[in-house]
Parts: structure tokens; sequence; C-alpha cells
């Protein structure tokens, strides 16, 4: 079974994938993390984010990477956002994330294209979304639990600019798969967001089995 899991920065889609895959016992896949340490390896190298060519010389990361904290950085995070709008960077992870996808068994995927690129064949698809202000309250608490000082205005204006760059790339742009089921997290605990998300996957699960 292959479950998508898609929406904007903090939507809570990272935390309702990780739950599904607990209750499904399926592997999990963060792909924001993949670009994430794409970004942080540009940073090392002291390359240039913008450039499609740094970008894509940053590609071939040790795996051990994936593992580093400054990972959920928010400046990694905004640096995330610009090497993701390269094709090239996209074409060169897209294989990676396939396999992943199409394992023996299935898997569940979070991102920002899984159910319309990565695995548009998936059994199940989620597009999980809140309103802006929820989702900059969120990533505020979130960065201030690590120490940050960014004020909440920042962090909002900074997740509007980052909603805009996903959503008007040319290649793999941040849309709704149209067969994905929305999930709206902006009043909802994240108990009920995960029990909300179960429910989705059965429901579409047990649809496809009819069908």
């Amino acid at each position: 079974m292959i479950i998508a899991v898609d929406g904007p920065a903090a939507s809570g889609k990272g935390t309702i994938a990780k739950a599904l895959a607990r209750h499904y016992n399926l592997p999990h896949l963060d792909t924001g993390l993949l670009y994430r340490a794409v970004a942080a390896t540009v940073r090392r190298l002291e390359l240039d984010p913008s450039k499609e060519a740094d970008a894509v010389a940053a590609c071939g990361f040790d795996e051990l990477t994936l593992a580093d904290p400054v990972l959920r950085s928010d400046e990694i995070g905004q640096l995330a956002s610009v090497v993701s709008a390269h094709p090239l960077v996209r074409a060169a992870l897209l294989q990676r994330q396939k396999r992943f996808a199409h394992q023996e068994g299935g898997a569940i995927l979070d991102g920002r294209d899984i159910g319309t690129v990565i695995a548009p064949d998936a059994d199940a698809k989620l597009f999980v979304k809140a309103t802006p202000q929820v989702r900059a309250r969120r990533r505020h608490n979130e960065l201030q639990a690590r120490g940050s000082s960014l004020s909440f205005d920042r962090v909002l204006a900074d997740i509007r600019a980052r909603d805009q760059r996903d959503s008007a790339r040319s290649t793999a742009p941040l849309i709704q798969a149209a067969d994905a089921a929305t999930l709206d997290t902006s009043f909802l605990s994240i108990d009920a967001s995960v029990n909300k998300a179960i429910e989705i996957v059965e429901a579409r699960v047990a649809l496809k089995r009819r069908g």
C-alpha cells in the first residue's frame, strides 16, 4: 500500500505521515529532508542555491547528512525551498523517491508532489493544509523551542514566501492531486488530525478494492 501525503510547510503532514507509518507498519520518507540535505550541502560547500548547476552539484550528498539536526533549522528550510525549484535538482532526486515509494509492501511519503509526480498511483492521497497564520504559529513555537529569536511576523512572511515559491515553480509545483482528499488541520488537535487521516485512508483503500 502506498500513501501519499502532500501539503505546504507546517501543515502537519509530516506528523500525520509518521503516525500513519506507525499505524500501518510501513516505512516512511520525509522527502523534504532530501531537499534540505541538498540545501545544507550547498551551504557547506559555499555554493549559490539560486544557481541550478551549484544545487545539482550538491545532490550527491552523503546519506548520513539526512540525520543531521541542522536540516530542521529555518535557514536550511528556506534554502531548501530555493534549491527545490530547480528542475534538474528535482530530476536528480526523482528516482530515489520513486524507488522508496514502490518498494515491496508499500510505503508512506510526505512532501509537495508525492500524489502528483512521485506516486500518482498511490492507493490513498491526502492533501494536508492549514491557514498561513496557524502554520506560522506552529513553526514559530518549534523555532522558539530550539532557541530561535525569529519573530512571529518574520515566520509568517517566510511561510507565505515559501508557499509562493512552491506553488509558482515550473516543475512539480505544490498543487493538490485531483483524487486527493483534503484534510484541514487548522483547528484540529494532533490526535484528531491523525484519526481523520486514518479514516480517509481506510475509506480510499476500501473504495479502490471495490472498484
